[in-house]
């Protein structure tokens, strides 16, 4: 079973989404972290949520649990801590695959990430994943109708305006760094969108939820209903 550390949270969750019941075909049981709202985690992460983060984290573990991941990438920051507190594999954000997957690409060519907030994304949570300090990063445009849902924890979501949303930033980013090879989605509410996203820029684009089906073993040998 993997355990999902959940957000405080009341805004839709599509079918890809971490928080969506049918995104994985393998049991996956979610544990809500009361008070961990989006706008404290977005950002610098307020560090008073790590002992919430971890005492749920070891509820999931003692509730079978054999691996843990959370529904927010700005959690990076509480990777090595809640590695450490955890007795089973720890992925807290997709961000952790930027570094292997520009071991990968040709000479020349760099990953790029796609994220809720540019602004909140900085040089401490590159350091967290193992990523470079320069590695190329394109935000959601402030205040559009995805950003405001997700971080106002809004009670609706326009799907296709978050899909729009999200493939123009991509689209930005890869206008500006041509020399970009992937795509790294650090929102976990993004992955709905992943397709549409490769669609637009013609290159791989990756996000946690494909993360977990490479390392989680139970991830590998099954497929999602997702639309991929």
């Amino acid at each position: 079973m993997l355990g999902v550390l959940m957000l405080e949270t009341r805004f839709p969750r599509l079918p890809g989404d971490i928080g969506h019941p049918a995104t994985f075909d393998f049991p996956v049981r979610h544990a809500v972290v009361r008070g961990a709202s989006a706008r404290r985690v977005v950002g610098r992460t307020d560090p008073a949520l790590l002992v919430p983060f971890v005492e749920a984290g070891r509820a999931l573990v003692a509730a079978g649990a054999d691996a843990i991941t959370t529904s927010c990438g700005f959690l990076v920051l509480f990777q090595q801590a809640l590695q450490e507190a955890l007795a089973v594999p720890v992925w807290t954000s997709s961000l952790l695959l930027v570094a292997p997957l520009e071991a990968a690409l040709p000479q020349g060519r760099c990953v790029g990430i796609v994220t809720v907030d540019a602004a909140a994304l900085g040089a401490e949570h590159l350091h967290a994943a193992g990523a470079a300090p320069d590695t190329p990063i394109e935000g959601l445009a402030p205040g559009c109708a995805f950003q405001r849902s997700l971080l106002d924890d809004e009670p609706a979501l326009d799907a296709e305006a978050a899909c729009a949303e999200t493939v123009a930033a991509a689209a930005r980013l890869v206008a500006r760094r041509p020399e970009i090879g992937a795509l790294v989605l650090e929102c976990t509410n993004m992955p709905p969108y992943a397709d549409a996203v490769r669609r637009a820029t013609g290159l791989p684009v990756h996000d946690l939820t494909t993360l977990l089906r490479s390392r989680y073993p139970h991830g590998a040998a099954t497929t999602a209903r997702a639309g991929r």
